[in-house]
């Protein structure tokens, strides 16, 4: 039993020879030989056809594999095109969208205003995930495990702020916190992190949307 990917079959026979009848070892033996030579929708299509015959057979067996991609809101027209397209055939892998767009202009067709900036069409081929905002206790939480793994102490009180801190913001930005306030408290020979520190972080940077608010109150005061 050999795992190849369909992409290793690609690659491996970047130049299919000109016979039709090519067997499955075949295939696997060319994974040896790699050539430097375009990946063309042709060769996918033969590869696509010998792959889905053996399927048929028994031969071979496809594991899906996983597709994930985050910010998919930044994908244009052709790309949903193509993901679309490429979503109808038997051998497509499990595709994951992450976006955190609500209803927003699709990138590459200015005039379409689509849920999560994705098409219309292709939202129709999608189980949508239903998230909610974290709790409180819920960001504490994944703060202490962060703590943990960055092998940082913190303090109950500085874990509940962080916490509190998240909710009002995000909880990227609370975990953002952690490093400049553990800096803070190594500066004065401690290494806890207390409420103190966090607050003293707090009070030096700001969050996106402090910043967005500040510069929508002062907007005179900016370049444009």
């Amino acid at each position: 039993v050999q795992d190849v990917t369909l992409h290793d079959l690609d690659v491996a026979n970047a130049k299919p020879p000109s016979s039709n009848n090519r067997d499955v070892m075949s295939l696997v033996s060319a994974l040896g030989k790699p050539k430097k030579t375009e990946i063309t929708d042709k060769l996918r299509q033969e590869i696509n056809r010998v792959v889905n015959r053996y399927i048929d057979e028994g031969v071979a067996e496809l594991v899906p594999g996983v597709l994930f991609i985050d910010e998919v809101h930044m994908l244009d027209m052709e790309c949903f095109t193509y993901l679309n397209r490429s979503l109808e055939s038997a051998i497509s892998p499990i595709v994951v969208f992450a976006t955190n767009r609500g209803l927003t202009h699709v990138r590459g067709a200015n005039d379409i205003v689509s849920p999560h900036g994705i098409p219309v069409d292709l939202l129709d081929r999608l189980l949508i995930v239903r998230t909610h905002p974290y709790s409180v206790d819920e960001m504490m939480h994944i703060l202490s495990l962060r703590a943990t793994v960055e092998e940082l102490e913190l303090d109950e009180e500085a874990l509940k702020l962080l916490g509190e801190i998240g909710a009002r913001t995000s909880l990227r930005y609370a975990v953002q916190m952690l490093t400049p306030s553990r800096i803070l408290a190594e500066t004065v020979g401690r290494t806890k992190i207390s409420c103190e520190d966090v607050q003293q972080v707090d009070g030096l940077f700001l969050d996106g949307k402090a910043s967005a608010k500040r510069l929508a109150a002062s907007e005179e005061g900016y370049l444009k």
